[in-house]
């Protein structure tokens, strides 16, 4: 008997503290859903909660030190759309060549044949001097050069060397004044970040960059390739389109390294072929205009 007295005082404790667990419990879960409990401020102040239901803005702004960006702007206005201006189709032989002959020649007689690119290399009194391709130049009736404003000068031949395929061409104009700085081409890496800067497709498109790596520092192009005499030339990946002729390929701190000056698009099995252009090392443009 005094045994399941015992027992039963067991289970009544047992119970009891059950009962007391559970209103305690209870107690603590319906504090925690009031508004200034510390449970609230703690969660508010994990989850960062906007409780006006905007976003935070920080006032910390981007600023970009792309070192292609702080090259590019240093060369930019040192490239410049060179133009090859044949005579117009409407002064042919005959009566209207002959009556040409007592008409002052503007721009109007001329039209433009092909475009390239050239970067200014020197400018002072007034005057500007371009090294471009000869092959941009050549058989030119008149030579017109545009700058990244779009401010236009005729040139004149200064000399040219179509075994080199370069030209120095110079403008009696104040609004070329960006010069160009030629790098030590030497000292050109494989794998290096270069970059090409010019007019693919002409004037429309001028101040075009593209982007790529030094392919090859010193490749040399063969007189089959070159249908002229074996080069020795930069190679790169940077996109190197019609019109880029006679633009700059200048490296990181805004050097010109090379002159843009062709590319290979298939091969003699008629392969199309990609990112394989080719750049006059700026020692020899500089030995060139010496």
């Amino acid at each position: 008997m005094r045994r399941n007295i015992h027992i039963l005082k067991n289970h009544f404790w047992v119970t009891v503290s059950m009962i007391v667990a559970l209103l305690v419990g209870a107690a603590v879960v319906y504090g925690s859903t009031l508004p200034n409990s510390w449970y609230q401020t703690r969660l508010a102040k994990a989850t960062n909660t906007n409780a006006a239901g905007t976003a935070t803005v920080s006032a910390v702004a981007y600023t970009s030190n792309d070192q292609e960006k702080t090259a590019f702007l240093k060369v930019k206005d040192a490239v410049v759309t060179v133009q090859n201006l044949q005579k117009s189709a409407s002064l042919s032989d005959g009566a209207d060549a002959f009556d040409s002959q007592n008409k002052k020649t503007d721009s109007s007689n001329y039209e433009t044949a092909s475009e390239g690119s050239g970067v200014v290399l020197r400018a002072s009194n007034g005057t500007a001097d371009i090294i471009t391709n000869y092959h941009v130049i050549e058989s030119s009736a008149k030579i017109q050069v545009v700058d990244a404003n779009g401010d236009k000068a005729t040139a004149t031949i200064i000399q040219s060397d179509a075994n080199q395929d370069l030209a120095l061409i110079r403008v009696k104009s104040a609004a070329f004044k960006q010069v160009a700085t030629l790098a030590n081409s030497d000292k050109v890496v494989t794998g290096q970040n270069v970059m090409a800067i010019g007019s693919p497709l002409g004037a429309a498109y001028s101040s075009t960059m593209t982007k790529g790596i030094v392919s090859q520092a010193k490749r040399s192009l063969t007189a089959s390739e070159t249908n002229n005499h074996t080069v020795s030339v930069i190679q790169t990946d940077a996109a190197i389109n019609q019109g880029n002729s006679g633009g700059a390929l200048i490296n990181e701190s805004g050097q010109v390294i090379g002159i843009a000056s062709s590319k290979i698009t298939a091969s003699a099995q008629n392969t199309n072929i990609e990112g394989m252009g080719f750049a006059i090392p700026s020692n020899q443009v500089a030995a060139f205009i010496k």
